[in-house]
């Protein structure tokens, strides 16, 4: 039979009776509400759904996808595929289902389909029409001589398709709701039946036994397959282009195909990649812009060649090696090598999202000319960055207007594309973010797909043709550790090809990472991978499954300079006072700085929280006046993006004019943030942490630095000795809250005996003893005690993470996807996400504006509208005010609402906005918060009587 064919041929070519054809012209698959006015029958959408798939194999698929849906098939991968996403609506052909639309109600009485009046509104919502297709399947292919082993993987897709996959038990209590079952139930089974045979005619398959396929994926692969037939079924659901066609006789391969061919001109959705020629080392330099390749960056290139199958690449390298560089360009040959059609990288935080977006999009101008457009920024906040918004038009329409069928989600934050420009439409909508062929994001992102969360398949499918890249892989925590590891597990088992980089990695962390993603690739939950350990620094590690045999390599090189002996030396924290002045704290620092910069010179100070932060500048501030500068995450995004710049532009590679300046800053300093200091004064942190602040020391070659300075010192303080050789006592903050006590134990002890290491070739020593349990302690009784206080918080937050990772424990070597979603989270939009996977405390995001009587103003001056109404050339300097406000108001910000002239606001709508008066305070709850633009955010206690005098109370109602 021709797939050409419309419907009503096939039927006759099938040998349906007439009564056969009116009964399958009767089952609809849309009402005409949801049809652009026209009912529409179930063949058609399962046609429309499979033209599309078609299209999908063609276009957008990474040859990898492609080259595995033809060894399923046995090369007829295409038409594989278009059968696999048709069928996952064939649960509609149930009463249940059916009952909803009472227009089609006397139609199909006609044709001889009814239902008992047992068969009502709860039935319909007990036995879905995802569950009924899985059932379905589960029967008719059976009978159609398909094996156990290849049914039992292929019903999970269609009753997984709205979100979620069933266990098969769920079939055996609901068997008998919505089938039908009576006197008419034999009628509706020939029709189940033979609208599965008449739509896989149509497709160019002889018989529903031809397309049984010849190989079983694995779990992973069947999650992206999954994505796959989700992603067809939306984009079919459009009802511009795939408006009801009334009559079985309209109905056919070929109009299907037409249809959705408009379709696809007007999505867009890029091809990625495609197949490549393995690009030459010069070729890649180029396209990575280095001129004179390092050691290391060879190396790097060098591993990514020698790799025997897609697999998992560890590059470690000091701060300022050129690590991003190289991994762009082990991930171009990759990529090339294994069939990927783009990229995802992952960085530890939105502020580092941004700059990395920037230079990749740079990189892919050079590499594929044009391209650079269609990469896609994925943060909660990207719509707030300057670049990203000028790829998108945050006044479009939503993007779902035209999908209301499809159950998507909410709406998204962002906005249509320019005509032509920028991204697709289609993939600034929720869940569909990792869809773009190269994304730039937060590890989050990939976080996500290994959650257990609805539409957990998209994110697979978004990650499943590309090469992942990780930068600053340490940063994962104890908790979101739990889900990088499972997300590797299932990019092993897809055979995803992984980089993951970093300065600073523990041994026993290399050796978890690359063991998570090696049980992947060989299907053996327990493997441990027997990783060779590097014998140098830097070093690559290489680890995949060739033959289902693992295979290990490690590869040194030497670094682009010299070891620098940096000085180490103990700064004392005075002991806690109550009621103390600044200048206790900070007179050691006053006293440290007078000496060491009384011929000029950069310091860097970096503090672990914002109020040490503060407290440190407003001291100095007195001293040295503006040679002072502060930089933390309590400043709205617009006055720490320019104080960033600024300081990037003086402290940066090549620049001579740098004065006297001491810079104060937090964690936002340890990573990605590219200063020359020739002084470090730092709070202490556990060991890794510590080197990565001690990397924006002396980090530039050819920089001037004054006479006592060329020598770089390090300045540890944030603790108190003991005389009587007592262990340390820590910084409150940092010991309870930010760090524990155990790892800034291990710091100690490393620093107690220390006066100088030689940086780079010290760090992987350091970073094995500080998270090596079995190493000598300066405290060993204390030590031992904090250690096991460790353990159980780690297990405990390991417990945490293990209700929401996507595998149920013991369940990793499931051959299916039936049951994944076993107690599934309804969590979906980005801030419930991202505190899904991060175990810190909740906090809030605001925009801080200014208000005098009825008129609103942004802390830049810019006079909004009335009721604070925003245009467009006010947006920018209204996304500026945005500040994420400390941990210890969130409970009194929930309250905090968009103002209702943003309701209806593309991407403001969502936006808490915290209002200031003139003299930029107010008061939230307990607290009397003012912002000032040089020192940041403040939240002071008030005192219990303050805050019941009627004032405060006034004040907090007229501002809010």
């Amino acid at each position: 039979m021709r797939a050409v064919d419309s419907v009503s041929v096939v039927c006759a070519g099938l040998g349906l009776t007439p009564e056969d054809v009116g009964r399958l012209g009767a089952v609809f698959g849309k009402s005409a509400d949801y049809a652009g006015g026209t009912v529409s029958p179930l063949l058609c959408h399962m046609l429309d759904t499979a033209a599309v798939a078609e299209l999908l194999f063609d276009h957008y698929l990474a040859p990898t996808q492609c080259d595995l849906l033809d060894s399923l098939s046995g090369g007829q991968g295409r038409r594989f595929l278009a059968w696999l996403c048709g069928v996952h609506d064939i649960g509609k052909a149930t009463p249940a289902f059916q009952r909803i639309d009472g227009a089609s109600l006397q139609a199909l009485r006609r044709a001889g389909l009814s239902w008992p009046v047992s068969v009502t509104a709860e039935t319909t919502r007990r036995w879905r029409h995802d569950l009924a297709g899985g059932k379905i399947l589960h029967t008719v292919l059976p009978a159609a001589a398909w094996t156990p082993e290849h049914v039992d993987w292929v019903w999970p897709l269609a009753a997984g398709h709205h979100g979620t996959f069933p266990n098969a038990g769920v079939f055996v209590s609901r068997d008998a709701l919505g089938m039908g079952h009576g006197h008419r139930s034999a009628v509706w089974a020939d029709t189940q039946r033979q609208l599965l045979e008449v739509f896989t005619a149509a497709v160019g398959y002889g018989d529903l036994k031809s397309v049984c396929p010849t190989a079983r994926p694995s779990r992973s692969q069947q999650l992206g397959l999954s994505g796959i037939v989700v992603m067809a079924d939306w984009i079919a659901s459009d009802e511009t282009h795939f408006e009801g066609l009334g009559s079985l006789d309209a109905v056919s391969m070929a109009k299907s195909r037409s249809r959705a061919s408009k379709s696809w001109t007007e999505l867009r959705l890029d091809g990625g990649w495609k197949r490549m020629p393995v690009p030459s080392d010069e070729d890649v330099w180029t396209h990575v812009e280095v001129r004179t390749p390092r050691a290391s960056q060879a190396m790097v290139l060098r591993a990514a060649r020698e790799m025997a199958a897609p697999g998992l690449l560890i590059l470690e390298a000091p701060m300022g090696e050129g690590k991003t560089k190289g991994g762009l360009g082990a991930l171009e040959i990759l990529a090339a090598r294994w069939g990927a059609s783009g990229a995802f990288i992952g960085m530890p935080t939105q502020a580092t999202s941004d700059p990395m977006y920037s230079h990749v999009r740079r990189w892919m101008a050079r590499f594929q000319p044009g391209s650079e457009d269609t990469a896609v920024l994925l943060h909660g906040k990207r719509a707030f960055n300057r670049e990203w918004r000028a790829l998108t038009s945050p006044t479009a329409p939503d993007p779902d207007a035209k999908f209301r069928s499809v159950d998507a989600g909410q709406d998204p934050a962002d906005g249509d594309c320019r005509e032509c420009h920028g991204p697709a439409q289609w993939l600034l909508g929720p869940k569909r973010g990792l869809l773009g062929h190269s994304v730039v994001g937060t590890i989050d992102q990939l976080l996500h797909a290994a959650t257990r969360t609805r539409h957990v398949m998209l994110r697979a499918l978004g990650l499943a043709g590309k090469v992942v890249l990780l930068d600053e892989v340490h940063a994962a925590d104890v908790y979101m550790s739990q889900f990088l590891l499972e997300g590797l597990r299932w990019l092993g088992q897809a055979r995803v090809p992984v980089i993951l980089m970093s300065a600073t990695l523990p041994p026993a962390q290399r050796q978890a990472l690359a063991s998570a993603y090696m049980a992947g690739a060989l299907n053996e939950p327990d493997h441990t991978a027997d990783l060779p350990e590097p014998a140098g620094y830097p070093c690559v590690t290489t680890a995949c499954a060739q033959d289902n045999r693992p295979v290990y390599r490690a590869y040194e090189a030497k670094t682009w300079r010299d070891d620098i002996p940096v000085r180490i030396a103990h700064l004392p924290e005075p002991p806690p006072k109550k009621q103390a002045e600044d200048r206790y704290y900070e007179q050691p620092v006053e006293a440290l700085l007078s000496e060491e910069l009384a011929d000029g010179g950069v310091a860097l100070i970096i503090r672990n929280t914002v109020t040490r932060a503060q407290r440190t500048y407003r001291h100095l501030r007195h001293i040295y006046g503006p040679d002072v500068r502060i930089l933390h995450g309590q400043l709205t995004t617009a006055d720490r993006a320019k104080r960033t710049e600024t300081l990037l532009s003086r402290l940066g590679p090549g620049q001579t004019d740098r004065g006297l300046l001491i810079v104060i800053a937090t964690q936002v300093a340890e990573q990605s943030f590219d200063i020359d200091a020739d002084l470090l004064i730092t709070d202490l942190a556990p060991i890794d942490l510590l080197l990565q602040r001690i990397g924006r020391l002396h980090r530039h070659q050819g920089t001037q630095r004054p006479a006592r300075l060329t020598a770089p010192q390090v300045f540890v303080t944030g603790y108190t000795s003991a005389d009587d050789g007592a262990a340390p006592r820590f910084e409150y903050a940092a010991e309870q809250y930010i760090y524990g006590r155990y790892p800034l134990l291990r710091t100690a002890t490393l620093l107690h005996a220390a006066t100088q290491w030689n940086i780079p070739s010290s760090i992987p020593t350091l970073v094995a003893e500080g998270y090596d349990r079995r190493s000598a302690s300066s405290w060993p009784h204390q030590t031992e005690t904090a250690l096991q206080e460790w353990d159980t918080k780690k297990r405990e937050r390991q417990e945490n993470a293990d209700r929401y990772v996507l595998t149920r424990s013991g369940e990793w070597g499931s051959r299916t996807l039936a049951g994944l979603h076993y107690a599934a989270t309804r969590t979906t939009d980005e801030e419930q996400l991202s505190a899904l996977v991060r175990d810190g405390e909740d906090s809030i995001e605001a925009i801080l504006l200014i208000r005098d009587g009825d008129q609103y103003t942004t802390l830049a001056g810019v006079l909004l509208g009335p009721g604070g109404a925003v245009d467009d050339d006010q947006l920018e300097s209204v996304t500026g005010c945005l500040l994420r406000l400390p941990t210890k108001l969130t409970e009194y910000a929930v309250p905090l609402a968009p103002l209702p002239t943003w309701r209806g606001h593309s991407l403001l709508k969502h936006m808490r906005v915290l209002t200031l008066n003139p003299d930029l305070a107010a008061s939230l709850g307990p607290y009397e918060i003012t912002y000032d633009r040089e020192f940041g955010l403040t939240a002071a206690p008030i005192s219990a009587k303050q805050w019941d005098s009627p004032h405060a109370r006034r004040n907090f109602v007229e501002y809010q």
